[in-house]
């Protein structure tokens, strides 16, 4: 099977849907989500990060899981205000 195959009809490969998977869980406490992203996906949080920050301008994400994408785009966005502000 190829990634394409895998990937459905969002076009995103694992990796990228593990990581919005991620984002759509609520988290218990401080630490649990980095501690995920170190385990399950083999991550530092800052390259976690990265991936995420350049997932959300992708597309084929925003095909896939809207709610989130917009979701974090709108944090993105409100964050960036608050810095040129």
């Amino acid at each position: 099977m190829t990634e394409e195959e895998t990937a459905g009809d969002s076009g995103l490969g694992e990796r990228e849907r593990d990581l919005l998977a991620v984002e759509r869980r609520s988290w218990p406490g401080p630490g649990a989500k980095e501690r995920a992203v170190r385990e399950r996906l083999g991550l530092s949080p800052t390259r976690y990060y990265q991936l995420l920050n350049a997932l959300l301008d992708d597309p084929r994400a925003l095909a896939h899981d809207p709610v989130t994408v917009n979701r974090l785009r709108r944090v993105r966005e409100e964050r960036q205000r608050r810095r040129e502000g």
